[in-house]
């Protein structure tokens, strides 16, 4: 009832006195707000804050996959490298095998595009970690018909994607960078594969984590309390666990 009064209240002041009244009621004062060092046009990390910590979008992902790692055992794929299949799979893991799109890559054990893998062997891993993958794809639905295929029947898949984050630069130069998603969106596209109540979706994230990963800021230089704040209107990073069906 008090906000349609003060609805009703700004429709009828002209439009002059309404920012007047705009300005002197807002909190904190409209021109009192400081910057400081962010105060800036350029980031203060180009590199997402590798070059001063763990990123903050990391900080995410790797909290994710560490409350997923019973899932993370037998024969496991991971993109690029096995860094979290180590991590988090420790001895529970029987086979890792990484993909990459590219050539000459060490320790890769496939070659290969999600979109376009009919190589890969059907019903053959257990587990799947797809860390920040998806927005390279253009062709996301083949890629995830691909994801459903490989996975033996009750193998999981572990997603991470971006959505609020700045383009990387090198991908987009070498092999396209497409997509920001949304938790809404990460629903939809794995659901015409996955069985609705086989997949939970998260998101992680708050205006200020969002614009720390923006510039270039490391996780130790936010508190946890601040990070663990979920602010669903500010997706930084979305995760899904995803299970086939037996």
């Amino acid at each position: 009832m008090v906000s349609k009064l003060k609805s009703l209240a700004l429709n009828s002041i002209s439009s002059q006195t309404k920012r007047r009244l705009i300005r002197l009621t807002a909190w904190p004062p409209v021109g009192f707000v400081r910057m400081g060092s962010l105060k800036r046009t350029k980031p203060i990390s180009k590199n997402w804050g590798f070059d001063r910590g763990r990123p903050i979008d990391r900080y995410y992902i790797e909290s994710f996959l560490s409350s997923a790692s019973d899932d993370i055992k037998g024969n496991v794929l991971e993109i690029g490298d096995n860094t979290y299949t180590k991590l988090f799979g420790g001895t529970k893991v029987t086979k890792s095998d990484v993909l990459h799109v590219m050539q000459n890559n060490p320790g890769v054990t496939i070659i290969g595009d999600l979109s376009n893998a009919d190589h890969i062997p059907s019903e053959t891993f257990d587990c799947f970690i797809l860390t920040q993958t998806l927005q390279l794809i253009f062709d996301l639905d083949s890629a995830i018909k691909t994801i459903f295929r490989i996975l033996k029947p009750g193998g999981v898949v572990l997603v991470t994607v971006p959505g609020i984050s700045k383009i990387s630069r090198y991908d987009m130069d070498h092999w396209g960078y497409y997509w920001s998603f949304t938790s809404g969106c990460v629903k939809k596209l794995f659901g015409k594969y996955f069985h609705e109540d086989h997949m939970k979706i998260n998101s992680y994230g708050n205006v200020l984590s969002a614009s720390a990963f923006l510039y270039g800021l490391a996780d130790t230089e936010i508190s946890n309390a601040k990070l663990d704040y979920q602010d669903p209107d500010y997706e930084v990073i979305i995760t899904l666990r995803a299970q086939k069906h037996k």
